[in-house]
């Protein structure tokens, strides 16, 4: 195919050498290391990292890295960078220590805050989606071309309103706003799946949207919503304001919306949202 950007294609590459590195550690007994933030890092992690940095400076040498696995960078130099790449080598650690197939290799470009592509690679499937804002997103499965992909603006006749979920992270404003939207519009299907693959749910017209009132960090959502947002979907905050990545002293995200652009239902979700995050 014709990539839409000139660095796509080696990002892609990229992504896949990542995944070949992981999948030896994959149910093999790996080694947990605790981090500073409690969260776990594994030996498959590091080599991912390793892969994703070396290939990123050879392919791009004048734009800066900020991975999770080398996170340490002070916002004063930060905010010196137009553009980055925003890297999770391993998005699901805990799904892949557990032996799931869920997790992620994902890759952004971002530019003044904004994404300009992502790709996110499932290394055990052979999947991998891509794409960006005005660029368009595909999936592309191992041994196929790549086949567009858009999101869905309703759900299908008979079938009940899907929204995604986080099979291990959720908090009570969380289930506030699904107790709220079944009250809108019904029975809901919770469709739970590990790692950035909610967003590509949404972005391949599987799933209706994908609300996160619970912690996440930059690099755990910016490919993915690379992807939707070349599929026609939009990421906003709960303020119904266009999610993005500036250079500020915390790298966790504010909470988020994911869903298709232009439903009937967006402006309610917001106010859902809100309601659900400042009940008591």
């Amino acid at each position: 195919m014709n990539y839409p950007h000139p660095l796509l294609e080696g990002v892609i590459e990229l992504a896949a050498l990542a995944g070949e590195a992981i999948l030896p550690f994959w149910r093999a007994g790996v080694e947990v290391a605790t981090k500073a933030d409690e969260s776990p890092v594994t030996a498959a992690d590091l080599a991912a990292h390793k892969v994703i940095v070396e290939g990123l400076r050879a392919l791009a040498p004048d734009i800066p890295v900020l991975s999770e696995e080398d996170a340490d960078i002070a916002q004063a130099e930060r905010s010196q960078w137009a553009r980055w790449w925003l890297v999770d080598p391993l998005d699901g650690t805990k799904e892949f220590i557990a032996g799931s197939e869920e997790f992620t290799v994902n890759i952004a470009l971002i530019e003044a805050g904004r994404v300009v592509f992502g790709v996110v690679g499932m290394p055990v499937a052979g999947h991998c989606w891509f794409g960006g804002q005005g660029l368009g997103a595909w999936r592309a499965d191992a041994g196929q071309a790549p086949r567009p992909i858009a999101v869905r603006q309703r759900q299908p006749a008979g079938e009940p309103f899907t929204v995604v979920a986080s099979r291990r992270h959720s908090s009570e404003q969380q289930e506030r706003l699904l107790a709220g939207l079944a009250e809108r519009v019904g029975e809901l299907k919770l469709s739970n799946i590990g790692s950035s693959l909610k967003f590509c749910l949404v972005a391949e017209g599987a799933a209706d949207c994908y609300p996160r009132l619970a912690p996440t960090s930059q690099w755990d959502t910016a490919a993915a919503q690379g992807v939707l947002e070349g599929a026609g979907g939009l990421v906003l905050t709960l303020a119904g304001e266009p999610f993005s990545y500036p250079p500020r002293e915390s790298l966790l995200n504010e909470f988020f919306l994911a869903l298709p652009a232009g439903v009937a239902w967006q402006a309610e979700l917001i106010a859902l949202s809100g309601a659900a995050r400042t009940a008591r």
